[in-house]
């Protein structure tokens, strides 16, 4: 029995050439705008245009290419010391490795294990890799059994990640003298009205997250849920994380990326760069950006766990 196990995620530029390929393909994606696909490309490519000599800018503070992708190399190679019974690969949704040449190269699988780098479940995320991996399948005619997870935001090796990665950025510190703030990557709301369970998702996940911290006798002055990334004039699930630093009491704060479990442009550009100026000009003395699970033990040990479970299923 051959099996391998795909990492699904968005992906990221893997230098400043692929912005534009990014932008195009994610917003060309009908999970992402539901028109349809005649004027899902036209909106894609205008907003492409307006979007990408900003967006190659961001990408120049972090070197020039995301650091998604490292992050996941680092992840796999952590994963390969636990896992000998299948190969581990990264499925990209956006940017290579796309499906199609990962999946062409796997040819004599005889199972597939997609775990989604996503643990909250959302049409925009874990439905749209789950969309693009079967239609691969179709398109390549491998008839190969799938196994596939939704979500795992409550499981516990995971919920240990967050809290290791807390404490970190926390370094020994009096916790009471902080506000602790769990960023999610924000969606339109019209999204959530139409169903999706993202938002309950990361609600429970910050639940788990802040009862675990509790347990281990860190006690935050405050803990609070907000929302980064919103785009256009829509309106966006709430509270914005911007209204948020602006109400906290303490001039202490560290933001954990709750809907990540690798760092990406909006943990290392957006919440490091972008909202670190803003904190500053609040008048904040300490604003920490915690790290991603990325490969921390208790994330690897997580993704193991789930493996493991599924093949049982």
């Amino acid at each position: 029995m051959k099996r391998a196990i795909l990492l699904m995620n968005m992906g990221g530029p893997n230098n400043l050439d692929e912005v534009e390929m990014f932008l195009t393909n994610m917003f060309n994606d009908k999970r992402i705008i539901g028109a349809p696909k005649p004027i899902r490309s036209l909106i894609a490519k205008y907003i492409t245009y307006k979007r990408k000599d900003e967006a190659k800018e961001n990408y120049a503070h972090l070197g020039g290419k995301s650091p998604l992708v490292r992050h996941t190399q680092e992840l796999i190679k952590k994963l390969e010391s636990k896992i000998t019974d299948a190969s581990i690969h990264m499925v990209m949704r956006y940017t290579p490795p796309f499906a199609q040449e990962v999946l062409e190269n796997l040819r004599d699988i005889d199972e597939f294990y997609a775990i989604p780098l996503y643990p909250h479940y959302s049409s925009t995320t874990t439905l749209s890799s789950y969309d693009d991996l079967y239609e691969t399948f179709d398109k390549l005619r491998i008839k190969a059994r799938v196994k596939t997870i939704d979500d795992y935001y409550s499981e516990s090796h995971y919920i240990d990640s967050i809290v290791e990665r807390i404490k970190e950025s926390l370094d020994g510190e009096d916790p009471s003298e902080y506000e602790l703030i769990f960023s999610a990557h924000g969606l339109p709301q019209r999204i959530i009205d139409k169903g999706d369970s993202y938002q309950k998702h990361i609600r429970a996940n910050v639940y788990h997250a802040r009862k675990a911290l509790i347990l281990e006798g860190i006690d935050f002055h405050n803990t609070h849920l907000a929302y980064q990334s919103r785009l256009g004039p829509l309106e966006w699930i709430r509270p914005y994380l911007e209204d948020k630093l602006k109400a906290l009491k303490k001039r202490k704060v560290i933001i954990f990326p709750i809907a990540f479990t690798v760092d990406n442009s909006e943990t290392e550009f957006e919440l490091e760069i972008e909202f670190r100026e803003k904190a500053e000009a609040m008048g904040f003395e300490s604003y920490r950006v915690a790290k991603a699970p990325n490969s921390n033990p208790e994330f690897v040990k997580c993704l193991t766990n789930i493996y493991e479970t599924m093949k049982l299923s």
